[in-house]
């Protein structure tokens, strides 16, 4: 297979149309250009398409490139601390006046607590209550709540065991 060999760079976002073709040359660019580098935006395990269901997310498509180069990616994205050090850099923060809201304990959450941010978790999305209160979590954020619009009224921590 013909792929290019100026390619300097494969970056592996979610991608609803992912194939054997697209993975293999990723696969050629990385193995066989000089310095070429494996970049992920993300690595979720999933993403909600529908409301009906899981799908796989970039960390399935992550995971077969990483698999066929044997080739750590670097990510750029959420629980990345280069995207932290951009965010608080481009507006004159300090990580103390940053809350990490999100909705995945495994990206956002995570996130916040790599690069010592509070983080509130929103259950509106991936991550469910049982699965935070769950003995095998081992992320816990500083507060929880149902949905977003609980933001305005947070009176105190989150109570979890750790």
């Amino acid at each position: 297979m013909e792929h290019d060999p100026e390619v300097g760079a494969v970056v592996v976002g979610f991608d609803r149309y992912i194939n054997y073709y697209k993975i293999q040359y990723a696969t050629l660019c990385i193995r066989e250009n000089p310095g070429c580098m494996f970049i992920a935006t993300n690595q979720d395990a999933v993403t909600h398409l529908t409301d009906a269901q899981e799908w796989a997310g970039n960390g399935s498509m992550v995971g077969a490139i990483r698999g066929s180069t044997k080739r750590e990616p670097v990510t750029v994205g959420k629980p990345a601390e280069f995207m932290l050090d951009n965010i608080a850099k481009t507006f004159g923060l300090q990580r103390q006046q940053i809350c990490m809201v999100g909705d995945r304990l495994d990206t956002d959450i995570l996130f916040g607590k790599n690069g010592g941010l509070t983080t509130c978790l929103v259950l509106s999305g991936v991550t469910d209550e049982k699965m935070l209160l769950s003995p095998e979590n081992k992320v816990h954020p500083d507060y929880y709540m149902s949905q977003l619009s609980e933001l305005l009224s947070i009176k105190q921590p989150a109570q979890i065991a750790a």
